[in-house]
């Protein structure tokens, strides 16, 4: 077996192994091929994981929340899903690949990389200049393409979807760089900057892509095209619809599922035990309607639950220097989708024989 082959199945191993465990770890990666992407390795891990952190909180109260079977990107006929929500997990997971490399490099944490002083000296506006350290984004994209796309061998409509969905999660990370600047001039006066780019937070990245995924295009293929697999007819069916498409937008084959009820072939776990959000400081709407979208709205009930939290409280200084805190305990209402009791009274049902008489 070639080298460059040994290389893509321990890329395949790897990320595949993150994908699969909430556990992640790089332990086993292949310890042959050239060192630069043993150095690499922990990064995309960390960043996979990351990614996955991120989808995590983006639909931590929606009826599909980024379970662990998310991972898999599989269905149970062994066909590999495409829906919306497949879309945005491959985003995510690429952006966070890609983010982590770069913020990495620029730690000093690569000996192979360093900052993008490509711009440096040009006129970047009125008053700046650019200099200084910009984030080196473009190493960062290099690697996670090695890593992430490797993933994808086919060259069928559903491979081409995840290799486009990658590229829209990595132009996320590049789209939200923001520019930092330094003053100079005599006293402080700033008369003229020294600008750089570097990284936004990664929850600009996740808002942003979470955004692409309220507005993600389904790709309408004719399914005697889409039967047909890798053959010519189906590659050029799969051309001539990413032609419309935007780079920067989020694209799907097939309509999501019913989220509400638990699919196990699937690997659905429904809404019934998952906590929803009812009141509450500093809530937004979306959150205030979690009890309706994922309890009401899928025929479950919500109940709601005293529970015991312990924190801490009545912090004191000590000199020198020590922090003694006491255990509160207090009462916390939550509040939990739970399935209907059967054996309960159908109140809309004796309306209705009501109204017979």
């Amino acid at each position: 077996m070639k080298r460059s082959t040994l290389l893509i199945l321990s890329i395949t191993g790897v990320y595949g192994a993150i994908l699969h465990s909430a556990a992640w770890s790089v332990n086993n990666f292949l310890m042959t091929g050239p060192k630069a992407y043993l150095t690499f390795s922990s990064s995309v891990a960390a960043g996979a994981h990351s990614g996955m952190e991120e989808c995590k909180f983006q639909f931590g109260w929606e009826r599909w929340n980024c379970p662990e079977s998310a991972l898999q990107l599989s269905t149970h006929n062994r066909l590999r899903s495409a829906t919306r929500e497949t879309s945005f997990v491959h985003a995510i997971s690429s952006a966070g690949v890609m983010y982590t490399l770069t913020r990495n490099c620029s730690l000093g944490d690569f000996d192979s990389c360093g900052c993008d002083d490509s711009r440096n000296g040009r006129v970047g506006g009125r008053g700046w200049v650019w200099g200084g350290c910009s984030d080196n984004v473009e190493f960062g994209e290099k690697v996670s393409k090695l890593f992430v796309d490797a993933l994808e061998t086919g060259h069928d409509t559903r491979a081409l979807i995840n290799l486009h969905n990658n590229e829209v999660g990595r132009l996320a990370v590049k789209d939200t760089m923001k520019r930092a600047c330094k003053c100079h001039g005599v006293s402080g006066s700033c008369s003229i900057q020294t600008c750089w780019l570097q990284l936004a937070e990664f929850r600009e990245v996740g808002n942003l892509l979470k955004l692409k995924y309220d507005q993600a295009q389904k790709l309408e293929m004719d399914k005697r095209r889409l039967r047909a697999g890798n053959s010519a007819e189906s590659r050029g069916a799969t051309a001539e619809t990413f032609h419309h498409i935007h780079a920067t937008e989020l694209v799907f084959l097939e309509d999501s599922p019913d989220y509400c009820t638990r699919n196990a072939s699937l690997g659905h776990q429904g809404t019934e035990g998952r906590e929803c959000l009812q009141s509450g400081r500093n809530l937004s709407q979306w959150e205030k309607r979690s009890c309706r979208r994922l309890c009401t709205e899928c025929g479950l009930r919500v109940e709601e639950r005293r529970t015991e939290v312990v924190s801490s409280c009545n912090c004191k200084f000590h000199w020198c220097c020590t922090v003694r805190c006491e255990q509160c305990r207090t009462l916390v209402a939550k509040h939990f989708c739970t399935r209907r009791d059967s054996g309960a009274p159908n109140h809309s049902r004796q309306r209705s024989r009501a109204r017979r008489r």
